[in-house]
């Protein structure tokens, strides 16, 4: 018999026995006071081998594979749209991003047109431009337009009130009576308008002794006052009631030989027939290619040979203007620019 120490006995195993490495085996029966055991593979999970290739993506994956390529375009379109830069207007309202300062390539979506050149030689330049309505008949009665202005100029002051005839419908003065007479004003005290020859000074008064009144006309009254021997719109100076009579026609067409330049003939206009007040007769052209006298008919046109052609019908006007084939530019003032 054997003994250990200690009072000990030892024993041999079972017959059958495992060892003792054996009970973490898989699958083996677990005694009661054996360890849990964990598998480093699940159970019920068996290795099975991979297909390569697109049928084997599809296999493996199923739809899942399909939603890739939508999900790489739908990336690219939130990146595009969140590096464009917009900026937010009123609620719901998206406004578009400044535009750039760089000149742009091409044409402009447009650009000037200046006045078409006017034939001052073979066309009838005194035929009245197209345009807007002008009033044609007036009550033959004046308002005299309140406002007085200093003097300006040296030389013998000469006083003019500023009137527009009852009838003249706003419109042929921009609906503004007192920017009328502003405009007249303006012209008399332009150092090219008759005040420039230093023998003259101007002012505006509101009444007693003038010695001329500046006054808008419809085109009737116009040419009862005027005459109409020649058959085309003019203003005139009417000596026997001291008016400078300026044809709503004219004021809101302007001349051919003016073109489209309103303001221009305008200032030739006043100038011309106050230089009538002043006792200037009319003039022909005197020098080829230059700036007509203030005094011309300008308003017919400035070719000698046209303005004498026309002035053969007009008794008062007849031989003042010799046809000589002089031709010159339109000028709305009497004295050159310094």
């Amino acid at each position: 018999m054997n003994r250990t120490s200690q009072g000990g006995r030892e024993t041999a195993p079972a017959s059958g026995a495992r060892p003792p490495d054996d009970r973490y085996r898989r699958g083996s029966r677990r005694t009661g006071a054996e360890p849990l055991t964990a598998s480093w593979e699940p159970a019920g999970r068996h290795r099975r081998s991979r297909r390569r290739g697109l049928k084997g993506l599809v296999a493996n994956y199923g739809w899942r594979i399909y939603a890739v390529p939508v999900l790489l375009v739908l990336t690219a379109l939130v990146v595009l749209d969140t590096a464009t830069p917009t900026r937010i207007g009123s609620v719901g309202e998206e406004v578009s991003a400044p535009p750039s300062t760089s000149t742009p390539a091409g044409p402009p979506a447009a650009s000037e047109t200046p006045p078409a050149k006017v034939d001052l030689v073979n066309i009838p330049t005194a035929v009245l431009p197209d345009g807007p309505k002008f009033s044609e008949q007036g009550t033959g009665t004046w308002q005299v337009i309140p406002g007085t202005t200093g003097q300006v100029g040296q030389g013998r002051l000469y006083k003019y009130l500023v009137a527009v005839e009852d009838g003249v419908e706003a419109a042929d003065y921009g609906g503004d009576r007192e920017a009328f007479a502003r405009t007249v004003d303006g012209i008399l005290a332009d150092t090219r308008s008759w005040i420039g020859t230093g023998q003259v000074a101007m002012q505006r008064v509101e009444g007693g002794q003038v010695d001329f009144t500046v006054s808008l006309t419809t085109t009737g009254t116009t040419h009862g006052i005027c005459g109409f021997q020649i058959q085309y719109e003019t203003s005139c100076w009417h000596s026997p009631t001291k008016r400078v009579v300026i044809n709503t026609a004219r004021w809101v067409r302007g001349a051919k030989v003016f073109s489209n330049d309103l303001s221009t003939y305008r200032a030739y206009a006043i100038n011309h027939e106050v230089g009538h007040a002043l006792r200037n007769p009319h003039e022909g052209c005197k020098e080829n290619g230059q700036p007509a006298p203030v005094m011309m008919q300008q308003t017919f046109g400035v070719a000698n040979d046209y303005v004498a052609q026309l002035n053969e019908v007009d008794s008062s006007n007849r031989g003042i203007v010799a046809a000589d084939g002089k031709v010159c530019t339109p000028n709305a003032f009497p004295v050159a620019p310094r």
